[in-house]
């Protein structure tokens, strides 16, 4: 980027003229636009809607034992997406106070000015009406209401409350994210299925051991920013019990859900992954333990690649 936009250190290249000012001005408002649209789109964590898509296709096809209706995949699709964006952008508007005090936040559009506080609110709110008009107009009251309640949930509750007051705001948090699959299932049926209410289970409780060791990474940015996450205000000991305990729990609702109506390929799938899950926080937890290295960030990654191999078995299982 630098080399591209570089002038000659000398006089002027032969053959290329001079940018003229009314061609400068227009080279700069569409890079300003660029960037405010960047600034937009990244309020939504696109990376949060991605892995609440993983959850919410396969327990969809669960749901109605193979394909659903593809008109209502597609609005259950895009109304989830912008629910996830709309919570996520009212997230980062609650949270500018601390944001800007966070280097791992601290280049986020409030906090780096890219937005200001009113368009950033608006923004939020607009994506939030436009999900709930498609969900209400589109599926049922059941999941336009789970859907209306996961956002006011995150925001509300988790981000207004919980996150700023306890340790346990990663557990009691786990309702908002996992919430994407009862909103699927309830989309295709109008009800939630015990199987429906295992899967729950398994975001629900997968949430802890793939968050933790994001917050031991970040341990001081949530320190400075007076957050009270699990690693900031308990011991490591207290922080890796609950890792390993989440994890077995992860585990053990994932083969709940196997005699409640999965086939073999899941059942075999969620034995093997869970294994592995299983193994990875046990070694990072052991390293806690010998005061080496934590190397944190391979369980979150692993828990995203665990997470998205067992939903896909469940779609596979939906398809057969």
């Amino acid at each position: 980027m630098s080399m591209i936009t570089e002038r000659p250190a000398q006089g002027r290249s032969p053959g290329l003229r001079e940018a003229t000012p009314r061609a400068a001005a227009a080279a700069g408002a569409r890079r300003d636009v660029r960037a405010v649209l960047r600034a937009y789109v990244s309020l939504t964590k696109p990376q949060i809607v991605e892995l609440l898509l993983v959850t919410t296709i396969p327990a969809m096809m669960f749901a109605a034992g193979g394909w659903p209706d593809l008109g209502l995949m597609a609005v259950v699709l895009v109304g989830g997406s912008l629910a996830a964006g709309a919570a996520s952008a009212l997230n980062c508007y609650i949270d500018r106070d601390i944001d800007q005090l966070m280097r791992r936040t601290k280049r986020r559009p409030l906090p780096s000015h890219s937005l200001t506080p009113r368009s950033v609110l608006v923004f939020g709110l607009a994506l939030a009406v436009v999900s709930l008009v498609l969900m209400a107009a589109f599926t049922n009251w059941l999941a336009t209401a789970l859907t209306a309640a996961a956002i006011v949930y995150y925001d509300v509750v988790y981000t207004l409350w919980l996150k700023r007051r306890t340790p346990q705001n990663t557990f009691w948090g786990g309702i908002c994210g996992a919430a994407p699959v009862l909103i699927a299932w309830a989309a295709v049926t109008g009800t939630v299925a015990p199987i429906g209410w295992a899967l729950f289970a398994v975001v629900f409780f997968w949430q802890m051991p793939h968050f933790y060791p994001l917050a031991i990474k970040y341990k001081d940015d949530y320190a400075r920013a007076g957050i009270p996450m699990l690693p900031v205000v308990r011991s490591a000991r207290r922080v890796n019990t609950e890792i390993l305990v989440f994890t077995g729990l992860t585990v053990v609702a994932s083969l709940a859900a196997w005699p409640l109506g999965m086939g073999p390929i899941y059942g075999v799938t969620a034995v093997i992954t869970g294994a592995l899950f299983l193994t990875e926080a046990v070694r990072m937890v052991g390293r806690s333990r010998r005061g080496e290295p934590l190397k944190a960030m391979r369980l979150f990654h692993w828990s995203i690649t665990y997470l998205t191999i067992l939903f896909i078995a469940v779609a596979i299982d939906a398809l057969i």
